[in-house]
């Protein structure tokens, strides 16, 4: 059942239970249960990266890895992370597996489940996920979708919540395109109890449907949700602003038409004048000179690098949660 207003206090360590559950969108998750796999990530990060320690909690798993579309930082963090657990990742390819092609996509689903404890794909359409997901008897992780791009997220609020060591009451600024990106955003700042503003171009908003789920969890928990298409606007007293690409996979015949568009729409120290004193900037990778200024992105305000080697401490937090019985070991942790 959805977390009552007001419920961003702690739940005694191991109330959360994830085991066995398909990870799709944040939309399905509690505020208690996000926090629970960003609570195991920086655990793990810190007994492994800082304390030099040998965690094998995922001795004898393996993980299939299904790729539509291209990927650096979701492959590299997947495969990297399952082998320091002491599991194995295994890529597929369009070349290797045609979802719905030579198989229904939910047989795949059933094939998979023999092989894998998990499955994570990165998919065009969403609907191919929520199809794998009824096929298959070990979670599905959605490794970005048209719709959703839930791992990014977690990586994204690990950097957040290392570099302000809370996550209450910040607020986040999204300077763009109405993507997969935003959608996650919309469907978990609110429970982290952080406020939202969202600048998007005429005719590039988030989804409808989003957007109506978006504004019930900010009643719900009391948040600020800002929609305008001015930046400046949306950027005043913001602590975090963000930005993706304007032209995703797929969309490159748009091209033209979208820079024109977005004119006005990079993010620079300008942006940033108007913002919260202590402001910082993320951007999920990889990136182009007309989202946001070489200035801005290779300066102290930026927290692209350690955002992107996040994404493979959340990715391990997320399995780790996913696949077994682990609570995390470090009591200091108050995400």
């Amino acid at each position: 059942e959805p977390p009552r207003s007001g419920s961003v206090g702690s739940v005694a360590p191991g109330a959360v239970n994830l085991k066995g559950r398909h990870f799709l969108t944040l939309r399905d998750f509690s505020a208690e249960e996000i926090k629970h796999v960003l609570r195991v990530s920086a655990d793990l990060k810190k007994r492994i990266k800082h304390e030099g320690q040998f965690l094998p909690l995922l001795q004898g798993k393996s993980a299939a890895m299904i790729f539509e579309k291209r990927s650096t930082r979701t492959r590299m963090s997947t495969e990297t992370g399952v082998s320091l657990l002491g599991g194995h990742a295994c890529f597929l390819t369009p070349q290797d597996i045609h979802l719905g092609v030579n198989e229904s996509t939910g047989d795949t689903a059933r094939v998979l489940s023999g092989f894998a404890d998990a499955v994570l794909a990165r998919v065009h359409s969403h609907s191919t996920l929520e199809e794998l997901a009824s096929g298959a008897s070990v979670p599905v992780i959605n490794g970005l979708s048209d719709r959703y791009h839930p791992v990014q997220i977690l990586a994204d609020l690990l950097t957040l919540q290392e570099h302000y060591g809370s996550l209450e009451g910040l607020t986040l600024t999204w300077i763009g395109d109405g993507t997969n990106i935003l959608h996650s955003l919309m469907m978990s700042l609110a429970k982290m109890g952080m406020n939202l503003r969202v600048a998007t171009p005429k005719g590039y908003e988030a989804d409808s449907g989003v957007l109506q789920e978006a504004r019930r969890l900010s009643q719900q928990f009391g948040t600020a949700l800002v929609l305008t298409s001015d930046p400046m606007e949306a950027a005043q007293g913001a602590n975090v602003l963000v930005t993706d690409t304007w032209v995703s996979m797929g969309q490159e015949k748009e091209k033209a038409q979208r820079l024109r568009d977005f004119q006005g729409y990079q993010v620079t120290m300008q942006t940033g004048s108007v913002a919260a004193p202590d402001w910082v900037f993320l951007h999920c990778l990889p990136r182009k000179p007309e989202e946001v200024s070489d200035e801005l992105f290779y300066s102290s305000r930026s927290l692209v690098f350690p955002e992107s080697e996040n994404r493979k401490w959340t990715i391990m937090g997320l399995m780790v949660s996913l696949l077994t019985d682990y609570s995390p070991q470090t009591p200091q942790l108050k995400i």
